[in-house]
C-alpha cells in the first residue's frame, strides 16, 4: 500500500497533507506517529470529567495535528469540540452530544490506527 492509498483508505486528504508537509517522508513519519499518539485518549479522558479547560486543550491539540495531517473528519469534529469549550464561548451542545462527538473521533482514530498498521506491515 502506498501512502496515497493509505490516505484514500482512511478518508484523508492526501493533497492537503502534501501541501502542508511538502515531502512524503514527513507525511509517512507523522501519520505513523499520530497512529500511536495519546491525543484521542486525552480527549476521551477530558470528556469523562467534562472539564472544559481540558476538553478545550485536548480538542484544540487534536484539531491542529489532524488538520496538518489532512485527517479532515477528525479535524472537523475536534474543531466543533474546541469551539464549544473555547473560553468565553457559551455552550450550545449537551454533554451527551459532546460525548457522541468524542466517540466518533475515537472510531475514526481507530480506523486510522488500524490502516497505518496495515501500511507498516507492507513496508
Amino acid at each position: 500500500m502506498t501512502l496515497k492509498e493509505l490516505y484514500s483508505k482512511i478518508g484523508g486528504d492526501y493533497e492537503q497533507v502534501i501541501r502542508i508537509l511538502r515531502v512524503e517522508k514527513l507525511v509517512d513519519k507523522h501519520i505513523r506517529k499520530f497512529a500511536r499518539s495519546e491525543a484521542v485518549d486525552s480527549l476521551r479522558k477530558a470528556g469523562q470529567t467534562m472539564d472544559s479547560t481540558a476538553l478545550f486543550e485536548a480538542s484544540h491539540a487534536l484539531k491542529g495535528v489532524s488538520g496538518n495531517l489532512g485527517l479532515v473528519e477528525i479535524c472537523r469534529l475536534a474543531s466543533q469540540i474546541t469551539e464549544e469549550f473555547r473560553p468565553g464561548h457559551e455552550r450550545t451542545m449537551t454533554d451527551k452530544e459532546i460525548l457522541e462527538k468524542i466517540d466518533s473521533v475515537q472510531a475514526l482514530y481507530a480506523k486510522v490506527a488500524e490502516a497505518v498498521k496495515e501500511y507498516e506491515a507492507q513496508l
